[in-house]
C-alpha cells in the first residue's frame, strides 16, 4: 500500500526560527526544528524524517506531495550531479544544506518513491496540514514554548529525539536566491534543460526575487528588452527598476502553454540548446496575459534575453 504524505517546512524571516512537519492525516504526523534555520532546511528535514519514520515499511512505495520545487530538483535532478563532483556545484562552491541532502541520499537507498508538486497556500488539504504543523513548530522556537511533536507514524525514534544538525549553517536570503539559480543551471541537455529555465522564469516572478534587484539583474541578459502589455519598452536597467517597485504584488498563477529548445547550429540531439523559448499564461486579480519569453545562454548561464506581454482576449 503506498504511504501518501505531505512534507512542509517554515522559516519566520527566512533565516530565523524554523520548523518543519509531514502528514499523513490527523493520527499519523510529525513536527520539529531549530531556533535558527532557512525555510529550505525545514523542507528537507521534513523529507528526511518522513524517510526515517518510514524506514521500516521499505516495501511500502512513498508518494510525497510537496510544495517546493527547490526539494523536488534537488533529490530527482541534481543530486546524481552533485555526488559525481563531491557534493559542489559546477562552480566547484560546496552545495548548501549538503548534511540533510546526504543523509537524504543514503534514506533512499532501496526506497520507492516520487516525488508530486503541489502549489503552496492554495487549499491542498494535506499540504495545508503541514504547512500549519510546520509554521506551529517555528513559532514554538521563536516563543520559546513547548514543540506538540506530534503522534509520528510508529517505527522510527520519537519527534524529540530524531538526530538533526545541531549549529546548521545558514546562507543569507541572497545567498539562497543565488543558489537556487546557480542549482537550476545544473540541469543538462533536452527536456530538464527546458524544465530548468521554466523554473528561472516562474523564479522572476516571486516577490522575494522582484524585490532583489541584485537576483534580477543576475537573470537578465545584458541586452534584455520587455514590450509590456501596455506597449512599454523597457530595458535590462528599467526592467529591474519596474519589477523591484511591484515587489509587494502577490506572484500571478503561471500556466505554461509551450515549451522549445533552439538548437545551435550543426549542435548534436546531446548538446545544450542555443536559446529556449517559453509561451505562458499570467493571471491575476483583473488580469490575464500571455507572455512570450526568449532565454538564452552566455556565459555558460541561462539569461533572460526578450519578454513580450499582450493582454489575453
Amino acid at each position: 500500500m503506498t504511504i501518501i504524505a505531505a512534507a512542509d517546512g517554515s522559516a519566520l524571516g527566512n533565516p530565523g526560527p524554523a520548523g518543519w512537519a509531514w502528514y499523513i492525516d490527523d493520527d499519523h504526523w510529525r513536527a520539529g526544528g531549530w531556533k535558527h534555520g532557512t525555510n529550505n532546511m525545514g523542507e528537507l528535514m521534513a523529507v528526511l524524517d518522513l524517510l526515517r519514520a518510514t524506514a521500516d515499511r521499505p516495501a511500502e512505495p512513498l508518494h510525497i506531495l510537496c510544495d517546493s520545487q527547490y526539494v523536488i530538483n534537488s533529490v530527482t535532478k541534481w543530486m546524481p550531479g552533485w555526488k559525481k563532483k563531491g557534493w559542489k556545484k559546477s562552480d566547484g562552491k560546496p552545495v548548501l544544506n549538503v548534511d540533510l541532502l546526504q543523509e537524504i541520499d543514503a534514506a533512499l537507498v532501496g526506497r520507492t518513491y516520487e516525488f508530486e508538486w503541489v502549489k503552496g497556500h492554495a487549499g491542498h488539504a494535506m499540504n495545508e496540514a503541514a504547512d500549519v504543523r510546520a509554521r506551529a513548530a517555528a513559532t514554538a522556537f521563536q516563543q520559546g514554548r513547548e514543540l506538540d511533536a506530534g503522534p509520528g507514524l510508529g517505527g522510527g525514534p520519537a519527534a524529540e529525539t530524531v538526530q538533526q544538525p545541531a549549529a546548521p549553517a545558514v546562507e543569507s536570503e541572497q545567498d539562497h536566491l543565488f543558489s537556487s539559480f546557480e542549482d537550476v543551471q545544473e540541469a543538462g541537455a533536452g527536456t530538464a534543460e527546458l524544465d530548468a529555465v521554466v523554473t528561472l522564469e516562474r523564479e522572476l516572478m516571486e516577490p522575494s526575487v522582484r524585490a532583489d534587484s541584485s537576483a534580477v539583474a543576475y537573470l537578465l541578459h545584458h541586452d534584455f528588452l520587455q514590450v509590456g502589455s501596455r506597449g512599454t519598452v523597457h530595458d535590462r536597467d528599467a526592467a529591474v527598476a519596474a519589477l523591484a517597485e511591484a515587489a509587494g504584488a502577490p506572484a500571478g498563477t503561471f500556466e505554461l502553454l509551450h515549451a522549445s529548445a533552439v538548437p545551435a547550429d550543426g549542435a548534436g540531439a546531446d548538446a545544450h540548446p542555443l536559446g529556449a523559448h517559453l509561451t505562458y499564461r499570467i493571471a491575476g486579480a483583473g488580469y490575464a496575459l500571455i507572455v512570450s519569453s526568449l532565454w538564452v545562454r552566455q556565459d555558460d548561464r541561462w539569461r533572460l534575453r526578450f519578454r513580450q506581454s499582450t493582454p489575453e482576449r
